[in-house]
């Protein structure tokens, strides 16, 4: 693992990932590790070999093909019992190159919440948020749980408005951290409660971010190594992952890490298998069951992960990106993408739609 600097530095006007105009994003998005530091990660030492599958059927491929074009997704990989039954990218985006997660990033770290806890650093997910991260003693967070952070319940007030400049998710990692204080822990620190712990569901990226340090104080290893041992060696990634750091050298735990899309898929084919003993037993089928249902019960959210009709489940983030698990197809549908915008209902909606249409044609097979 090797902490990279970036080779062409953006000003801090430009940070704002948020914000940047549509040509921008298309280069940035393939080319993280060239703007922000972040750690560098190893790929397996046996890559995971995915089998050679049938075609689906035309009008299927048709139909991603239509989605991508109208979505901007720049490369969609599709996974049948273990086997290759679609995949496209865009002519400038190679097999060898890697695109940003954004939050797909989240259910990496509620996958190293799970090996934390089969590995017996974390105890519980109810014992208090302060129990690993000290320093949050006397803020919003001393009646906190873990549990509470992971599936988003905190009762902590939070804006997550991506086109607003002053929103929390904007202004968390323009804010400096105090010395010796994680930066993540510093933004955190100010904010207010709205609602008692456990009632009440808001999406924030923060806690994420607030889990990355859980993680990280209690195996005493940064994500992206612990990641190394529990995620890209048992899933087999067979090229090297970029993962983003905080003005205090933390992972980001709740976005940024970079992969090629077949190793999206391979992390998607290791949740779809059950973690292979990285995690408790049971732990996807509890992390993608919706601890909150949403929508009148169509959606929900588990632990860092989105919650669909069915049992199906997946990690999604913002301008398109998703990596989508059907257990009762054993299917994976990765996606890597530049929407228009960071989020759209409608293109949510089509690729929800895309993703159900691939699953009935080959759920009987």
């Amino acid at each position: 693992m090797q902490l990279t600097q970036p080779s062409q530095e953006i000003p801090i006007a430009e940070q704002q990932v948020l914000f940047w105009d549509d040509a921008t994003r298309r280069d940035r998005f393939a080319h993280m590790e060239d703007y922000f530091a972040g750690l560098e990660v190893s790929p397996a030492p046996q890559p995971h070999r995915f089998l050679p599958g049938d075609g689906l059927p035309r009008e299927v491929s048709d139909a991603i093909a239509a989605y991508m074009r109208e979505s901007g997704a720049v490369g969609v990989m599709v996974v049948k019992d273990n086997a290759v039954r679609y995949t496209n990218s865009a002519e400038d985006f190679g097999a060898d190159a890697r695109w940003t997660s954004f939050s797909v990033a989240k259910s990496f770290t509620s996958t190293l919440l799970g090996a934390a806890i089969a590995d017996g650093a974390i105890d519980s997910l109810d014992d208090p948020v302060t129990k690993y991260v000290p320093a949050l003693a006397g803020s919003v967070y001393d009646p906190v749980t873990v549990r509470q952070v992971a599936t988003m319940t905190s009762g902590v007030k939070w804006n997550e408005n991506y086109t607003d400049p002053n929103s929390d998710v904007a202004r968390m990692l323009a804010t400096p951290p105090q010395p010796g204080e994680d930066q993540s822990v510093t933004y955190m620190r100010t904010l207010e409660r709205e609602a008692p712990p456990g009632t009440k569901f808001v999406y924030k990226t923060g806690e994420t971010n607030l889990l990355g340090i859980i993680v990280e104080n209690a195996t005493g290893r940064k994500l992206a190594d612990y990641a190394y041992d529990k995620i890209v060696v048992p899933a087999g990634f067979a090229d090297p992952m970029f993962w983003m750091v905080d003005l205090s050298g933390r992972n980001i735990g709740g976005c940024c890490l970079s992969l090629t899309l077949a190793d999206y898929a391979r992390f998607g084919q290791f949740a779809l298998e059950g973690g292979k003993g990285v995690v408790p037993d049971g732990w996807f089928a509890e992390a993608g069951a919706a601890s909150v249902k949403l929508d009148g019960d169509r959606f929900g959210y588990g632990y860092q992960w989105w919650t669909y009709d069915g049992r199906s489940f997946g990690a999604q983030g913002i301008f398109g990106q998703s990596v989508t698990i059907v257990p009762e197809a054993d299917l994976v549908v990765a996606i890597v993408g530049n929407w228009p915008t960071a989020t759209s209902g409608d293109l949510a909606r089509k690729r929800g739609e895309l993703v159900a249409r691939i699953a009935a044609s080959v759920i009987d097979e």
